[in-house]
């Protein structure tokens, strides 16, 4: 074994001459391992939020969405959307529109984003696994239903026990507003037929209807809002996105599922790195501890040195007996922490400990944990460049005291 290594663990592991070494040893590794602790549990917590989000997305947005890159509509019959249409991996091809309308339902009023969808919505989402209250159901024996967002629903009073219609009102296009506002404005009613819930930003977003009844509705001709696309599991997505997207050129916005809803997963990103930067600074402080550390330990191993000095060995290798010593606290810290911490993470995973309050209340019961080994990767690197840093810095400067030859 390498002796300074040897020595240094030695070191680590044997009784100083003072308690109070012992004590300010202890207090560094267990800041270490706490620091490590609380980063692992805290980055699989955001993890396990991510996941669960992507989850709820996926089951209501398709695989890949066009919308247009200037304006609101566009026309889809082109050779390029044929060509799209034809591609290995593209499972469903639907066209869709989506325009911003006033509803009505008794006395209430509300405004909604009306989605218009072809047959096989349900195809290429999961928005039948959303649904509860009633069924998925926009059209049966020529009558054209709609599913309402849970928010939507709230917003609006409406029960699917309740006869009465859910009335639509938009402006009408190419008409300028008059005195009689009735006359610039296009109306319909619906019946509902299900209630869906994904989260909050949909929920209280969204009602989906029929294809027709909304090009009826919003005098839209042969111009979508939006083309969705739902892709093979065994295709690979990002490769077919960009080859899409060299097809439509710039015109065009061609976005996956978390793209379709940037905002949200980038705010998230950005918080979960907020708070790892934050972890990370208190494990800078706790790392600190290692000054005082291997300060006193250089004092009450004076004599050692003595004796290793007059038996030949330099101050470069004593040097690298504390350096070596200040690096087994961050290793032994970091790794006990990361073991730690994956440990609670597999006890919540497991057996659900610490739950959400207002039980009943949420889709889920307790925190979601998503243990991701880049991340604990990540988190081990960082604390060992801490904790070397930490360790190199009081050696580097304190030896200039300790280690002359006057006093040893």
């Amino acid at each position: 074994m390498n002796l300074p290594l040897f020595i240094a663990l030695r070191y680590l592991f044997s009784k100083k001459k003072q308690n109070i070494i012992n004590i300010i040893s202890g207090i560094s590794v267990s800041g270490i391992i706490v620091g490590t602790m609380a980063l692992v549990i805290v980055l699989s917590v955001f993890n396990g939020f991510n996941s669960l989000i992507g989850t709820f997305f996926s089951n209501f947005d398709p695989d890949l969405k066009i919308t247009p890159t200037h304006g609101k509509m566009f026309v889809a019959s082109d050779s390029r959307f044929d060509k799209i249409k034809n591609l290995p991996g593209v499972l469903h091809y639907a066209e869709v529109i989506e325009e911003v309308a006033l509803l009505k339902y008794g006395n209430q009023q509300y405004p909604a984003v009306v989605k218009g969808v072809p047959p096989n919505y349900s195809s290429y989402t999961n928005i039948d696994t959303l649904i509860v209250d009633g069924i998925f159901m926009l059209e049966d024996e020529g009558i054209d239903y709609a599913v309402v967002g849970q928010g939507v629903a709230y917003n609006l009073g409406l029960g699917l026990s309740f006869v009465d219609p859910i009335r639509i009102f938009v402006p009408q296009k190419g008409k300028q507003t008059s005195v009689n506002l009735a006359r610039s404005l296009n109306y319909d009613y619906i019946f509902p037929s299900g209630v869906f819930s994904v989260l909050e930003e949909i929920d209280s977003k969204y009602m989906i209807v029929p294809y027709h009844f909304a090009a009826s509705l919003f005098e839209s001709g042969n111009q979508v809002s939006a083309v969705e696309l739902g892709i093979d599991p065994k295709a690979n997505g990002k490769k077919l996105q960009n080859q899409i997207q060299e097809i439509l050129g710039d015109s065009f916005h061609v976005k996956n599922k978390y793209q379709q809803h940037d905002l949200i997963f980038r705010t998230m990103k950005s918080e979960k790195w907020a708070s790892y930067l934050i972890l990370v600074f208190i494990l800078i402080v706790a790392s600190f501890n290692m000054l005082g550390s291997l300060s006193m330990l250089i004092i009450d191993k004076k004599e050692d040195l003595f004796i290793l000095r007059s038996m030949g060995a330099d101050s470069k290798l004593i040097r690298k007996i504390f350096l070596f010593e200040g690096w087994l606290i961050s290793v032994f810290g970091a790794v006990i922490g990361s073991l730690l911490g994956v440990f609670i993470c597999w006890l919540q995973i497991r057996f659900e400990i610490v739950t959400l309050p207002g039980a009943g209340s949420f889709i889920i019961s307790a925190y979601p944990v998503e243990i991701v080994f880049s991340d604990i990767l990540f988190i081990l690197g960082i604390v060992l460049g801490i904790g070397f840093v930490a360790s190199w810095y009081p050696v580097r400067f304190i030896s200039h005291r300790f280690l002359s030859n006057e006093n040893i």
